[in-house]
């Protein structure tokens, strides 16, 4: 049995939450720096330039590089001969994420009630998914959720005879509509088959993978690559001013369905990307 104490959790939540906020992860960085090269409308090229310095200004000021400082959602992964001291391990979540908004600043964004409205004023509480795992694990990624890139997000019920072209005719709808609205270059994640509520988890688990790595079944990977040309022919381009630049990647994951169903979830990433990854 390993204990944790539940002060180490708050500590690493809160850093994480200031980090995710004020530095773009490695991988975004690697991407826009790859597009940047291949774009060839000027246009695209000078907005994705902009977009690169204002991720180094509020690395090195230590500020948000987004006034939408996001949602928080956290994916805990806990193994099952673990034990958390010192508190119950959805409240010392939340209480890193208070400490880290309020010590980094960041903008707090969260109502206690869709309907009335009233602000947390603490950006609490988070959206928290955990996985069990055998051992003495815990993992942990917290993500920042702007609701610009969000609120175009779409969730659709098909028919298991729409097949693959249908899925595929979703996930360009999904971005056409969108628009300029997500801040594109967008990140795709897609969630395909499982239940209702299961697409859209997986579509935004998704989002957490490394931009640029393969799918493990080649058959995604595959529908991943001719999905991201699609997108990008759409012309939309970096903050929709055209080019041939929309997504940065598109991340798919599938889980077994019943017969009868076809879920298929679509979350937008805005190209501030925010994820980061720590162990306990």
């Amino acid at each position: 049995m390993r204990i944790i104490e539940g002060s180490s959790i708050i500590d690493l939540v809160k850093e994480m939450c200031i980090e995710a906020n004020t530095c773009l992860p490695d991988d975004v960085k690697t991407a826009l720096s790859q597009v940047v090269e291949s774009e060839t409308f000027k246009g695209a090229r000078d907005i994705l330039e902009i977009i690169q310095r204002n991720a180094e200004i509020a690395e090195n000021k230590n500020v948000a590089m987004c006034q939408d400082t996001g949602m928080l959602v956290a994916f805990v992964e806990i193994g099952q001969d673990v034990h958390i001291k010192g508190g119950h391990i959805e409240e010392l979540i939340n209480e890193g994420v208070r400490q880290g908004y309020r010590d980094g600043f960041l903008r707090k964004s969260i109502v206690s009630d869709p309907i009335r409205r009233e602000n947390t004023k603490d950006n609490t509480p988070a959206v928290i998914h955990y996985k069990i795992l055998p051992g003495e694990v815990f993992n942990i990624t917290v993500a920042p959720k702007g609701f610009g890139s969000e609120n175009m997000s779409r969730l659709v019920m098909l028919k298991p005879s729409d097949g693959l072209e249908g899925v595929k005719r979703t996930i360009l709808e999904t971005i056409e509509i969108a628009g300029p609205n997500p801040c594109p270059p967008i990140v795709v994640g897609v969630g395909i088959g499982g239940t209702f509520e299961k697409a859209a988890y997986m579509a935004k688990k998704a989002l957490m993978r490394e931009l640029g790595s393969p799918h493990q079944d080649s058959f995604y990977d595959d529908l991943e690559r001719q999905m991201l040309c699609e997108i990008n022919a759409l012309g939309i381009g970096p903050q929709g001013f055209g080019g041939q630049t929309t997504a940065l990647g598109i991340h798919i994951e599938a889980a077994p369905t019943h017969i009868a169903g076809l879920p298929v979830a679509v979350n937008i990433g805005c190209h501030a990307s925010r994820h980061v990854y720590r162990s306990l």
